[in-house]
């Protein structure tokens, strides 16, 4: 089982910045690709961003140039680095990471995993 614990969100004003991380732990053999997503009140869930195994990365059309996804593969971590906050990126926000899990080369399987979320509030 693969566990997510994500850290830093929180409230700030517009303008400002705040950076998230999202560190997973368990029977992983391999990550994937690992993103963030985010659901505001009253909205469905999104995709912020994402990053592949190689570091290729996209991004949702409203956050482009403002916020920078990132990964250390050594510790199963991501990051978002989100500057130039606005209301609107006021959401929960959620860590999503696949690959697969197990100990063996030869008996693994694969896995995706949601964090907790985490709340960021932007004020206006």
């Amino acid at each position: 089982q693969v566990q997510l614990v994500e850290s830093g969100g929180g409230l700030v004003q517009a303008g400002g910045s705040l950076r998230l991380s999202c560190a997973a732990s368990g029977s992983i053999f391999s990550v994937n690709a690992m993103g963030w997503y985010r659901q505001g009140p009253g909205k469905q869930r999104e995709l912020v961003a994402r990053i592949s195994s190689i570091g290729n990365t996209n991004y949702a059309d409203s956050v482009k140039g403002r916020f920078t996804i990132s990964r250390d593969t050594a510790k199963n971590t991501v990051y978002l680095q989100m500057n130039s906050l606005k209301p609107e990126d006021t959401a929960v926000y959620y860590c999503n990471v696949d690959g697969r899990s197990g100990d063996k080369w030869y008996d693994t399987s694969v896995f995706e995993s949601w964090g907790q979320g985490t709340q960021v509030t932007v004020s206006s």
